[in-house]
Parts: structure tokens; sequence; C-alpha cells
């Protein structure tokens, strides 16, 4: 007997029959002798209209008060399937955050979960109860409800597992696991039967959408094994363990993208202590994250051009703080671009094998691909390229690094 928490997003219950459906997978578990807890998204399409809602309402809207409308979505769903699961002969209860409770802090909209106090829940897993949680919910400290952000049933999902000492958590999504890279654009992608923490969450925070990214976190940090699988199909999924779980390691282990990129280009800025300080601690003091950077210094010099990028979503925000005449920012021309988009290549495996970067680069000359920018880490490389040639390079590397189904 095993305790574990399976969670379900807004596609596996978008109405009725799915979640009717969700129960009778939740039964098998039970009856199998599990104990389970059980976390669900709101419907399909339901936050989406909620938020809808509340920005025709005001567009100047309390944060707190967005947070009590868009967690109802989740409500109804946690209701609903625990009728279901009662209809078919399984005790179960509902649980929203305050109920639990899930504490947080009170970043309404954005919270960050602080604790969970699960012994009433472990108990009544015990005597067979089925617990089932609304998903991307807490309370804050003065008993207002708060959301986790987008994405995050998933991270409520991992914080319960390790809250009530799970086995492990399965994430049932409308994929069957986790590729090598995308298998919409390269048909040859391979699903992993186990990826590590630090991969997955590469590939989470580099454009890959399988799973959020503070779940990946939360999971790693609390060593909770996690397992993606499909709602639709009953075929074996992908775990995300350890790396000493994992007997042998691939020197590249997938290739994520993100099309979320825009590069911007400051150029003949004075090459001086304080210049790049001044540019980038007036984005972050906007709260506009920088990703790749790159700093070339002028041939005649006493200048350096400065290329970074940022989120699509804060590009308009970048351009108007740089523009200001009132900041102080010195240099001579800001060349944007926005047709780009970043490649990564990732795997625990380039620890201990050189090469990794000089393949990239060497396929994606071959397929004559200009690279614009560069960033590295202890198990990823990353090149920003134009966005016209993403899926040429994705089947490229792909194939390079012997990733292709044989």
């Amino acid at each position: 007997m095993a305790r574990i928490v399976m969670k379900f997003g807004g596609t596996s219950v978008a109405n009725v029959e799915r979640i009717k459906k969700v129960a009778e997978r939740v039964k098998a578990e039970v009856d199998a002798g599990n104990e389970v807890g059980l976390v669900v998204s709101a419907m399909s399409g339901v936050t989406n209209e909620l938020v809808g809602y509340v920005r025709d309402t005001s567009k100047l809207y309390d944060a707190r008060e967005y947070d009590t409308v868009v967690s109802a979505g989740e409500q109804i769903t946690c209701g609903l399937a625990a009728i279901a699961l009662q209809e078919i002969g399984v005790s179960a209860r509902s649980w929203l955050g305050w109920q639990v409770p899930i504490l947080t802090d009170d970043a309404h909209g954005s919270a960050r979960i602080q604790r969970i106090e699960g012994e009433e829940i472990v108990r009544r897993m015990g005597e067979g109860q089925v617990a089932v949680f609304a998903g991307f919910q807490g309370v804050d400290e003065t008993n207002r409800i708060a959301t986790l952000g987008r994405g995050g049933s998933d991270t409520s999902a991992v914080a319960i597992a390790a809250a009530l000492g799970a086995e492990r958590c399965d994430i049932y999504t409308d994929v069957d696991g986790i590729y090598t890279t995308d298998p919409r654009i390269v048909t040859k992608a391979r699903k992993l039967d186990r990826i590590t923490y630090e991969e997955m969450l590469e590939l989470a925070s580099q454009g890959a959408k399988v799973l959020q990214t503070r779940a990946v976190e939360m999971a790693m940090k609390h060593h909770v094994r996690v397992q993606v699988l499909s709602s639709f199909e009953d075929k074996p999924g992908s775990l995300i363990v350890d790396e000493d779980e994992i007997v042998e390691q691939e020197v590249v282990s997938g290739i994520a993208y993100s099309r979320d990129e825009s590069k911007i280009t400051l150029t003949r800025v004075p090459d001086e202590p304080g210049s790049a300080a001044q540019v980038f601690g007036s984005l972050a003091k906007q709260h506009i994250n920088v990703d790749m950077i790159v700093q070339n210094v002028s041939p005649e010099g006493g200048y350096t051009d400065l290329t970074f990028t940022v989120g699509k979503d804060d590009y308009d925000r970048t351009i108007k703080l740089l523009q200001d005449k009132d900041s102080g920012f010195a240099y001579d021309e800001l060349v944007p671009d926005t047709n780009v988009v970043k490649i990564s290549v990732i795997g625990v495996g380039m620890r201990s094998h050189a090469g990794v970067a000089s393949t990239m680069f060497e396929t994606l000359s071959e397929k004559g691909i200009n690279i614009q920018v560069i960033s590295t880490s202890e198990i990823k490389v990353s090149v920003l390229i134009a966005e016209e040639y993403t899926e040429l390079a994705l089947r490229a590397l792909h194939t390079a690094y012997g990733l292709d189904t044989e």
C-alpha cells in the first residue's frame, strides 16, 4: 500500500463526463489498496472566463478580490469530483485551501506556499477516505483566499504530496510523458522513462510546457518523485527523480525552445563601471526579468554594445523605460528585435562530457543558422537565433545529439 497524490488539469476535468472518468481512475488506485489525495484544476476555460469578469468589472481591481473570484473554478471541480467518487462507492471529501489549511504569503495572484497543516488529512486518508483538494489556492495570514498564479495546481499537488509524505505525485495531462523535444515539431522525439529534477527544471524554465517551474523546484527541494502521465490513454508515463535513481546519464536529455523572447541592443554604451548596473538595476526595479546578456567592447575603445533578452510581455515596458529621456541612460541607438527564439540543449551528462557546445554550434552552422547570443550553465547551452529557423534547428540538433527514435 502506498500514499499517492493524483493531479488532473483543466482539460482532464473539462466536463462532468471527464470528471467521472477521473473518479474511475482514482477508484482503481483505492481498490489497489492505496491512500489517495486528488488535486483538481478548474474546468478548461473557466479560469479565463472568471478573469474576464474581473477585468470587465474594473481595470484597477483589488488583487484580494481577484483571488476570491478566480479561485471559484477549482472549488466547483473539487466538489463535483468528490460527488463523482461518492457516486461510485468511494468515501471522499472536498478540501478547499483554507480548510486544509494551505498557508501562503500575501502576494495575491502569485502567492507562495509557506506551509501545509495536513495531520487531519493524513488521519482521514488512513481511514480510507479520498481527500479531494482544490488546486491553485491557499489562505494568507489574514484568512483571505490567495491564488498561486497560472499553473499553480501543479505546485499545489507537489506541495500537498510533500506535506502528506506521499510516495509519489502523479500529474495527469493531455500528453503521455516528457519528450526529448516537442513531438509536434520533431516527429522522431522520444518519450523519456526518467529525467532528473535539474534537467526538468531547465526544460520547464527554457520553454517546455509540460510542468510549471515552481512545481519542479518544490519537487526537487522536498525530493517528491513526480510522474507525468496521460489523462486519456493508459500508458506508462515519465518519472522525475533524483539523479542517483538514474543508472547511466545521457549526455543530452532534451532540447527546449522558447518563442517568448525579445532581443534588445544598446549601442555605444560608455565602457565604464556602473553602466551595466544602471541599465539592469532600473529594469529590476520594474520587476523586468533579463535572461541572456552579451557585452562587446567597441574596437575604438571607451564604448561597448550591450545586448540582452526579456520576455515578450515585458518588451513594451522595457523599450519605454530605456527611451525615457529623464532616465539618464547613455547610449547611441536602441535596436529591438522580436523575431527571435531561444533554443536550449539540456543534460546532466554535460558535466562529464566535453564537446556539447561545439556540436551545437557546428550543427547550426551547417544549416546556415546564425547564432546571435549564447548563454551556458553547468547542464545547459542556450542560443538565440532568428525565429524562422526554429523547426530546422530543433530537428537538426535532435539528430546531432542522437535523440531520434530508431
